[in-house]
């Protein structure tokens, strides 16, 4: 038996022996390179998740810029309505107080000239009965030349 298991141990040593081992180094290697290559998978990986993070914070900035130029927009656009509502209200309000102005002008004037009108027909009407007869009126020129001496002494 011990001649049966050197003879099989020969033959396990000479060809089994170094192909198993071969085959064991080639299974490491091989086993080596996969890591090899999940570690570069890895780097690469976080590199990528690196970049699209970088990506990301970009992205948000650039989001926070256009958000605050929209406001500031907004906020300009709404300083220039109200500016220009403010404009327009201040001309209505001027024109409508020149219009006032005008008609108040109109009415005064319209109201001096009926004024002045019934004030002549009124001293036409004074007069005319006052001056009937001769002696009333030579009265009244009398009268009218003592306040003329007066006035001018």
């Amino acid at each position: 038996m011990l001649l049966c298991f050197l003879i099989v141990a020969f033959i396990l040593g000479k060809w089994a022996w170094p192909a198993i081992v071969g085959m064991i180094e080639e299974r490491g290697n091989y086993i080596e390179e996969s890591l090899k290559k999940a570690d570069e998978a890895n780097a690469a990986l976080a590199g990528i998740k690196a970049e699209n993070e970088r990506l990301a914070a970009e992205a948000k900035n650039e989001r926070v810029e256009m958000l605050k130029e929209a406001t500031r927009l907004k906020e300009k656009i709404i300083d220039d309505a109200k500016t220009a509502a403010t404009a327009e209200a201040n001309k209505i309000i001027e024109n409508a107080k020149e219009s006032i102005q005008l008609e108040k002008d109109n009415a005064v004037k319209e109201i001096r000239s009926q004024v002045a009108e019934l004030s002549v027909n009124i001293a036409e009407r004074i007069i005319r009965g006052e001056l009937k007869s001769n002696e009333s009126q030579i009265d009244m020129i009398n009268k009218l030349l003592d306040e003329v001496n007066i006035a001018k002494s």
